[in-house]
């Protein structure tokens, strides 16, 4: 089965309300669902570019990548690290599918039309900043060029191969500490670039729903700096 087909596959179960609702892990407990805003994020995976995976490990899928954005380091939530595409609905929104592709086509420019929406996952809490996340999957049929369109709100905007994702030399659990707490949340470290909380959480989860996961130490515990 092809990489789109897997994610295709994946988006019908969660339509079809067989996928679990994500657990509330310890370091994003507290939401306020009374004021809680709707957000959306964009997954969107396609064939990969003229940037070949840095891993030399033969992992499936091998030519595959994901779209990502760094925010930028003045903002007052999450800044500086590295997301999905994405932000809050507004109320021109038609769907969470729709506020998803739009928020990413204002990140990074691409071409709306060169993007097949698969579908909407189980949304996601993020109480740190009262959010209720909608991750949308997305194919990217007809690549387009992206690139930063706001320095106010993205530092960069890049694109990591898949299997340097997968790759267990990549991954660790990053620790965070919140006075007398350590949360710990699943990590990716690719070509400089650290990805962990929300969007490593979303990742880590993805895989192993899709079935592309490759055993990696949970037990390698490594700080991340605020």
């Amino acid at each position: 089965m092809s990489a789109r087909a897997d994610l295709h596959l994946l988006a019908e179960r969660a339509a079809a309300g067989q996928l679990p609702d994500p657990p509330d892990p310890r370091w994003s407990r507290g939401l306020d669902r009374s004021t809680a805003r709707r957000a959306a994020v964009l997954m969107l995976f396609g064939a990969l570019d003229s940037v070949p995976a840095a891993s030399p490990k033969p992992l499936a899928p091998t030519e595959l990548d994901v779209l990502l954005v760094e925010r930028a380091a003045n903002l007052e939530n999450h800044p500086g690290q590295v997301a999905f595409p994405g932000g809050g609905a507004d109320a021109s929104d038609t769907s969470v599918e729709g506020t998803a592709l739009r928020e990413a086509v204002e990140e990074t420019g691409l071409d709306p039309d060169g993007v097949e929406i698969l579908g909407a996952l189980p949304e996601v809490a993020l109480p740190v900043s009262n959010f209720l996340v909608t991750p949308v999957l997305g194919w990217w049929a007809s690549q387009s060029p992206v690139a930063v369109v706001d320095f106010g709100e993205s530092a960069q905007v890049f694109r990591v191969p898949v299997r340097d994702l997968l790759d267990p030399d990549n991954r660790y659990m990053a620790t965070v500490r919140h006075g007398v707490e350590t949360s710990r949340s699943p990590a990716f470290s690719v070509n400089g670039v650290v990805i962990w909380g929300f969007t490593g959480a979303l990742l880590d989860r993805l895989f192993d729903q899709l079935g592309w996961a490759v055993q990696w130490d949970t037990n390698r515990l490594v700080p991340v700096p605020l």
